[in-house]
Parts: structure tokens; C-alpha cells; sequence
């Protein structure tokens, strides 16, 4: 079975965490004890039904005031596929969160109310659904209970949103009308919304296709370990232990490892249960080579012919996650696939309007859950590709040195 990660964004009380706890319920994912616990917690809160957002806000915090803060992951599974949710956060706040959770997502969810339609917070999350290259996003218009399933009332929304979108880079859309709440149209069709013809959402979720989104074309092998084991049978053993970012390795095939540029050919590829006839994204593996190459964490190991930028100079766009503005000449470590160096703020060429998405050139900083184009110089060359090309080997975190902290996620625009 593969695995679908998928993250849900939306603007507060449009019922991201109902929607997921509909998900786990009529799914069967939950436990008993935990069904009741919710019950149990929904009758002390005056609730006339049994909530199941409680199910995810988990935080003492969000329970009390009604909210999502943190990031909760769920899992959750049919025969059909396996699932990793993230649970995002609403407020405007906590937009670096909504970063987060869908950072790594192959799908994501941005659920609308029907009585409020298109909000500021849609917009916002749409945007950056896209700026993070989610190849699917579904457009879940929720609460259709409260607007009499009026058809209207989704045709609308569905234009409106339709409309915003063909100004993003949004490659596969899916309008679903829903009601959380009572759970139509999230596992079986619902019958009073006849008008609607498409899937369930869970039924799309299930079959959605997202083998051909893994770039099987540039081979990327970040190494992150190299194995040599101290007994002496194995003495000879070296090999190279880290995550498939791009590509299809096999022995026999013929490697270049950068930064060195030496060249060599692939043994054998090891996994936890064994030998494997080829490795692709996203497993993880160790590669043993024909020649003893100075290889170490950092390094990537590439095909001859088709290799990363080996770059100083990055453009990018930020995403800024600190409370303290981001500055020209402000300096910071980066951490890209398994290498980490340090990074000069060279230049912020503009921030973006999240909302209107027009380019503010005069802006000077960064400011908390800002996302901008910004020009980097690093102490040693990274081995990038554009994010566009590979997320992997595309992203970066800026991390703040004295708190150690993660202070902006990058997505590189280009690399000399």
C-alpha cells in the first residue's frame, strides 16, 4: 500500500479538526476509549453532539478556547492506502505552522466555510499550498447543512476560488461540498446534495495519483551517514546510509559524488530487510560503491550527466517564522538535505502581498509569517536544484545560532 500525507488549512472555525475526526471515526480509526473520552469531554463542554475536533486538538489550550495551535498528526488507514494527516492551525498567527504540516504534504486540503465563502485566510493558505508546490489541492466548501445545500451557494464559491487559483501554480484542483458535521459527502456520497456528481472525499483521497508527482528523473542521494562498521569480519565494509531524494538508483549504475566530482559505480543497495534491485524516492537505503571515494555527510551522490547547481549564491523565496524581522546582513545557519553551513542575508528584493499577491519592492525586513524573494551567499556551496524541480534538494531551514531555533523555511528560485 502507498502512503498519502496530506494537511488540512482553512481559516478558524471553518472545522478542520471536525473534518479529520469525521475522517478517523467513520474510518474506524479510533479507539474505543477514545471515542468515549470525547464523548465524555463534549458533555462536560455543554456540547449538544459529540465533538469530534477534540479528537486532534489535543493541546489543553485548544481545548478550552476552541482553537488549533500546534500541528497534530493523525494516521489513519483503508485497504486502499495509508494516510498521514497534518492538522493545521487557522489564525493568521500561526501561518508558520500551516508551513510546516504541509511542507512534506502530497495533498492538501483548504476547507471553506459556506456561509462566509472566500475569506482573507483562504487566499493566504491557497498561496502558499502552492508557493510549497503541493501537486493536489482540494477545496473542501464545509457547513452546507447551514446554507439548505444550496447549489448556488458552492457554484459560487467554487467560481471565486476557481478564479483565484488560475493565478497560482495549482496543478490539480478538487471542489467537494461537505458538512463535517454530519458527515456527508466525506466517506459516501451524500444524499441531499443530488446536484453534486464527483467523489466523496475520501474516495478521491484514496484514489488521488501521486506516483507520477516523485521526480524520477534527476538522481539525488543526499548521504546523511556513512557506515563502517569496527568488527573485524567486516573490516571492508563501507557504504553510504540516507534518503532517496530524486531519481531511480540500480547497481551497475555509473555516479558522480559532489562536491569531489569523482566518479564510480553503484554495487549493491541495502535496505533494513535486505538487498533491493533499484531505490527510489522516498526510501531510505545504503549505498555500497565499486571505488573508495572520500565521501561524508553532506556530500550527494549524482548521475554524471545530470547534476545540481554547486552554488553560493541563492535566490529564494522565505517564509519568515521569527518574532525578530528578518534583515540585509543578518547572518544564520542553513540546513539543506543533510549539509549545513552558515548564510549571509544579502539582499530582500521584495515581500509578497500574500492576499493581492503584488510585490512590495520597498520593504526593508521580514516581518513574523512574511513570505519574500531574498538573495543569500553561504560559506560553503550547496548542491541545489530549483524547488521547482525537487523539493528535497529545493527546500531549506534558516535557523537563528544563539537560540538555535528555526527562524524562516526557503524555497530556492535559483542557485549560481
Amino acid at each position: 500500500m502507498d502512503l498519502l500525507r496530506f494537511a488540512t488549512a482553512g481559516s478558524v472555525d471553518d472545522g478542520k479538526s471536525t473534518l479529520i475526526g469525521r475522517l478517523l471515526y467513520d474510518s474506524k480509526a479510533i479507539f474505543t476509549d477514545q471515542l468515549e473520552s470525547v464523548e465524555r469531554t463534549s458533555q462536560q463542554r455543554g456540547d449538544e453532539y459529540t465533538n469530534l475536533a477534540l479528537l486532534t486538538d489535543g493541546l489543553r489550550a485548544e481545548r478550552e478556547q476552541g482553537i488549533t495551535i500546534d500541528v497534530a498528526y493523525r494516521y489513519f488507514a483503508t485497504p486502499r492506502r495509508k494516510f498521514i494527516i497534518a492538522d493545521t492551525p487557522g489564525h493568521i498567527q500561526y501561518t508558520r505552522n500551516m508551513v510546516t504540516g504541509a511542507s512534506t504534504a502530497d495533498l492538501a486540503i483548504v476547507l471553506v466555510d459556506a456561509r462566509k465563502g472566500m475569506v482573507e485566510q483562504s487566499r493566504r493558505h491557497a498561496f502558499i499550498v502552492s508557493l510549497l508546490r503541493v501537486p493536489h489541492l482540494v477545496l473542501a466548501v464545509n457547513k452546507m447543512d447551514l446554507v439548505d445545500w444550496s447549489q448556488e451557494v458552492f457554484d459560487e464559491i467554487e467560481h471565486e476560488f476557481s478564479a483565484f487559483a488560475t493565478k497560482l501554480d495549482v496543478p490539480d484542483l478538487t471542489v467537494v461540498p461537505i458538512s463535517a458535521l454530519h458527515g456527508d459527502n466525506i466517506v459516501s456520497r451524500s444524499p441531499n446534495m443530488p446536484w453534486y456528481e464527483g467523489p466523496s472525499l475520501l474516495h478521491h483521497l484514496e484514489h488521488v495519483h501521486i506516483a507520477s508527482d516523485r521526480n524520477l528523473v534527476d538522481v539525488r542521494f543526499p548521504v546523511q551517514y556513512v557506515i563502517r562498521p569496527q568488527s573485524l569480519q567486516h573490516a571492508d565494509y563501507r557504504a553510504y546510509a540516507g534518503q532517496v531524494a530524486g531519481g531511480v538508483l540500480k547497481p551497475g549504475d555509473e555516479v558522480m559524488v559532489l562536491p569531489s566530482g569523482f566518479t564510480t559505480r553503484i554495487t549493491s543497495i541495502d535496505t533494513a530487510e535486505g538487498p533491493v534491485a533499484e531505490a527510489f524516492a522516498p526510501m531510505s537505503v545504503t549505498i555500497r560503491l565499486e571505488d573508495e571515494i572520500d565521501i561524508s555527510r553532506g556530500d550527494l551522490i549524482c548521475r554524471p550527466h545530470n547534476q545540481p547547481s554547486v552554488a553560493q549564491n541563492i535566490d529564494a523565496m522565505v517564509c519568515w517564522m521569527a518574532e525578530t524581522p528578518l534583515v540585509p546582513g543578518q547572518k544564520l545557519a542553513i540546513k539543506h538535505t543533510t549539509r549545513s553551513a552558515r548564510v549571509l542575508v544579502k539582499e530582500l528584493q521584495y515581500r509578497l502581498d500574500v492576499n493581492s499577491l503584488h510585490r512590495d519592492d520597498t520593504a526593508t525586513q521580514l516581518g513574523l509569517n512574511d513570505v519574500g524573494r531574498v538573495r543569500l551567499r553561504t560559506t560553503v556551496p550547496l548542491l541545489a536544484d530549483e524547488y521547482r524541480r525537487n523539493r528535497s534538494t529545493g527546500g531549506f531551514i534558516l535557523i537563528d545560532e544563539s537560540t538555535n531555533r528555526t527562524v524562516g523555511a526557503g524555497m530556492i528560485t535559483s542557485a549560481s
